[in-house]
């Protein structure tokens, strides 16, 4: 039965609907600045995409547009998501789920931001510089924003390195001073900082930013705690400071710190860290004039090898002793772009062997991707290997796989060695083969800067020239390692590195045109290879008389079949 209302009651009746309908102009504003939000993202990536789609790899060439393209599909998307999961727009949604399997992970944004931050270390690049853009080779600029540079320090606190949490929080305050617009205020900033700074022991900078926190949002719980904490600390300090005064003992404190307001770099796990990136840089290099005079240019035939006498190769010494060479022309462009071809759907987390387990296992000294190629995948392989052999003299049968590798946003591999120590005697155990011999590396791309391989030991950079191969030996005639050949891939800082590398070895005892170490009494040590033997008659010896010229073949006498 319906209730009867007094005019009074209608009247209330009235202005409910009255605020139903400021109810639902505040919904049609919300969902008008949702979709003007929508709409202006959509411009921004429409732009953005046919510009990076035009070039692909131009673009990912800067390291900058590489980390914001892995941070945008993984948080900015994201965002947008949960904008657009407000309303009913399925459609969208469906598309965006589907997609999601294929964007990166937080880990992926994570090891991105890192990758910066190894640009900035190697090439002594401050926060500015990279936030700016400002890259030497680079054809599209691109810059970092405030959220951006936020997003760096957060990167860098959570891996516990506050060192470069500091310079990146610092930047995103710089430009949120200078009134660049951005959704992450100045308290959340000044919280990440200011705890960054303590860690380094600047008590006093720590407490001054910490103030200025507390200025802006005196509710925040956590920096009153740490502002009374910091005052606990400073009121001990200057207790320990009057009683040392009252002893006459030196004052240290930490003022000079806070003056300098700069943090020195953490030392870590690679001794010869400062010699390594100096090298990358293009410095340091021991390139002096009386060794100069000792390299040359000249033809290489390969010891007259049949398939080189009309077309030998153009062999250039990169470096006297040790001794290494770099050969020219010795890939196509279609040969490269074959390998590329093959070698991309196969491309995987480069791995290192763990010298205590024998198990590989991802490391963060390489970072690239890698993909082993046989010569049963296409004639092309098949070719690069032959070509390899006949420039060097040496026997492929025993060699790895053809690796080829790719590095691409700070892809890097630290100072290691080609050849296994001592105390690696099983190294290549599963191969079947023993240490490897020498190292024959092609470079598939040009890089438009960083990217050398350098070797730490004797001050050597050597840089990508696509189409160009370098070689040199791993061990010494006794077969024992040569240590100065300890060398790493230098972080690309821009540009994409491609490279194909042949790891040749040795295997003894056997006789079946594989390489040995041997010695024939006369010229000591040489890396040699049996000839087939075939019935009734006697086998040859191909030796290379590593006392010599390395790339000097020498036919020995005749030996007895076995």
């Amino acid at each position: 039965m319906a209730k009867l209302r007094t005019p009074g009651q209608m009247t209330d009746l009235i202005y409910a609907e009255k605020d139903l309908v400021q109810s639902l102009k505040e919904y049609i504003r919300a969902e008008e600045n949702k979709l003007s939000q929508i709409k202006s993202w959509a411009e921004k990536m429409d732009a953005l995409t046919s510009k990076s789609t035009s070039d692909p790899e131009g673009y990912l060439a800067h390291p900058v547009n590489a980390y914001k393209l892995v941070k945008r599909l993984n948080t900015d998307w994201l965002e947008l998501e949960n904008l657009v999961l407000q309303d009913t727009t399925n459609g969208f949604i469906a598309n965006l789920t589907i997609q999601r399997q294929f964007f990166p992970t937080e880990e992926d944004e994570t090891g991105a931001a890192k990758a910066l931050m190894r640009l900035q270390d190697t090439y002594k690049l401050d926060a500015e510089t990279l936030s700016r853009g400002n890259l030497p080779g680079t054809k599209y600029r691109s810059t970092l924003t405030v959220g951006d540079c936020f997003g760096m320090g957060k990167a860098a606190y959570n891996d516990g390195d506050y060192y470069h949490t500091v310079l990146w929080m610092e930047q995103a305050l710089k430009q949120h001073d200078e009134g660049e617009e951005t959704a992450v205020s100045k308290v959340e900033i000044l919280d990440y900082l200011s705890y960054a700074v303590f860690q380094f022991g600047d008590l006093h900078r720590a407490m001054e930013l910490t103030r200025r926190l507390i200025s802006l949002d005196s509710t925040h719980e956590r920096a009153g705690s740490n502002l009374r904490y910091f005052e606990k600390l400073l009121e001990k300090e200057r207790e320990e400071e009057e009683r040392e005064k009252s002893v006459n003992k030196t004052v240290t404190t930490t003022e000079a710190v806070v003056q300098s307001g700069a943090y020195e770099r953490p030392l870590d796990y690679l001794p010869e860290r400062d010699i390594y990136e100096a090298l990358c840089r293009g410095e340091g290099v021991k390139m002096t004039p009386r060794r100069q005079k000792r390299l040359f240019c000249r033809y290489h035939d390969g010891n007259r090898n049949p398939h080189l006498l009309i077309a030998p190769f153009k062999e250039e010494d990169e470096w006297d002793s040790p001794h290494i060479v770099r050969y020219y022309d010795v890939m196509s462009d279609e040969e490269i772009e074959k390998i590329k071809q093959l070698a991309k759907p196969r491309l995987a987390r480069a791995t290192v062997r763990d010298p205590k387990t024998g198990v590989l296992t991802v490391a963060s000294y390489r970072v690239s991707k890698s993909s082993w190629l046989e010569e049963d995948d296409d004639p092309v392989v098949a070719k690069v290997n032959q070509r390899m052999q006949q420039i060097t003299g040496l026997t492929v049968k025993t060699a790895e796989l053809l690796q080829v590798a790719n590095y691409g946003m700070g892809g890097q591999y630290e100072p290691h060695f080609d050849f296994s120590r001592k105390d690696e005697p099983d190294a290549f155990k599963r191969l079947g083969t023993g240490n490897r011999v020498a190292t024959f590396l092609n470079y598939m791309s040009d890089v438009e800067a960083g990217g050398a391989t350098v070797f730490p030991d004797f001050g050597a950079a050597i840089w990508p020239k696509k189409g160009t191969a370098v070689f040199w030996y791993n061990l010494f005639r006794s077969g024992e390692g040569d240590y100065r050949t300890r060398h790493a891939a230098c972080p690309v800082l821009v540009g994409c590195k491609w490279g194909v590398k042949q790891l040749l070895q040795k295997l003894l005892g056997s006789s079946s045109g594989v390489a040995e170490v041997v010695s024939d009494g006369f010229r000591g040590e040489q890396l040699c290879r049996f000839c087939e033997c075939q019935s009734g008659k006697a086998a040859h010896l191909l030796c290379i008389a590593w006392d010599e010229h390395p790339y000097t073949q020498q036919l020995q006498p005749e030996l007895p079949c076995k």
